[in-house]
């Protein structure tokens, strides 16, 4: 399907497999590898007022852009994923997490850093402590990246910037005049209070808690889309989106206010949610669905991957709209 065929998908049109498929998605910015260590909590420890962990399995799972990429891919998308990892088999870990997900990886590898690692302790479902390896990566490898991402440009339909401040995005500026220039949609998950680095970009995915840290509390939903609009003047977004946890999502663009409350569901887990919805507008948007329409669905994604545990992916058969029977049919 050509790019003329995709953008006129209906607006309601919503997800499906065979659509996203056509679409090619290229996810640059911070990765690491989330372990997890499942075990049992029997006793104190006697050296210290802590638990003692008998661990009993592990699992090992793609993280922060990384994970990004794993939504993508997992939706459908041709999905391209340019990152900095270190030489160490935490890198080779990730590596091969990815091409068993079907993520065409490009690890731009950095002797002189560890790759990030979230070390997580779980017992009967609960988290007990997380633990943190990270180093930044250097200049150079940085630079090759950057020829990477202007090389991998015309072989996409929309760039995810995902930025976890731990050093992949140095260029970030760089990127996103450089994918606009392509004329190509930059979407991004910010991080930190300096959002003038992000000017320019199509689509920003601040959760509540960063945005309120960067334009201020708000009293009620006028005020709120006041800071956002405000927001987004200044920095030359097309569109902004507020993920609002139990309050759903808000997206504010040149044609206003646009909101989907959350979906009624037990949550389990929301490590992860932010790379899951904007992977799915990712994957949405490079097929040619309206962007209100990509967020409604980016709802029903985070809906259903905050009731999973950990780092998790969405499939394309918990996404795509029921099929009626026959009985609901003929009703």
């Amino acid at each position: 399907m050509n790019k003329a065929a995709r953008n006129a998908i209906a607006p309601d049109a919503g997800y499906s497999h065979e659509r996203a498929s056509t679409g090619r998605v290229l996810v640059v910015g911070d990765v690491m590898l989330d372990r997890y260590w499942f075990g049992a909590v029997e006793r104190i420890s006697p050296e210290a007022p802590v638990p003692v962990v008998r661990v009993e399995r592990s699992e090992e799972r793609p993280g922060g852009a990384a994970n990004v990429a794993r939504n993508a891919a997992a939706l459908g998308a041709r999905t391209r994923l340019l990152c900095v990892v270190g030489d160490d088999e935490a890198g080779v870990a990730l590596e091969r997490l990815l091409s068993a997900e079907h993520v065409h990886a490009d690890m731009h590898r950095d002797p002189t850093i560890s790759t990030t690692v979230k070390l997580r302790v779980i017992s009967r479902q609960q988290q007990l402590m997380r633990i943190d390896f990270e180093t930044l990566p250097s200049h150079e490898v940085l630079a090759a990246k950057l020829a990477a991402f202007e090389e991998a440009l015309p072989e996409s339909d929309v760039v995810i910037l995902s930025d976890y401040a731990k050093g992949g995005l140095a260029h970030i500026e760089r990127m996103i005049a450089s994918a606009r220039a392509a004329g190509k949609p930059v979407l991004v998950d910010p991080k930190g209070d300096d959002y003038d680095r992000y000017r320019g970009a199509t689509l920003l995915t601040p959760n509540r808690n960063e945005f309120r840290q960067v334009a201020g509390s708000w009293s009620d939903d006028a005020a709120l889309a006041d800071k956002a609009q405000r927001m987004r003047a200044e920095l030359g977004l097309e569109a902004l989106l507020v993920t609002r946890s139990e309050e759903g999502m808000t997206l504010f663009d040149a044609d206003g206010m646009h909101h989907q409350p959350t979906h009624a569901r037990e949550v389990y887990d929301v490590s992860g949610a932010g790379d899951t919805v904007i992977a799915t507008i990712g994957v949405m948007l490079a097929c040619g669905t309206p962007l209100p329409e990509a967020m409604r669905v980016a709802n029903r994604a985070a809906g259903i991957v905050v009731g999973k545990l950990g780092t998790a992916v969405v499939h394309p058969e918990e996404l795509a709209p029921p099929v009626a029977s026959p009985e609901q049919e003929r009703s």
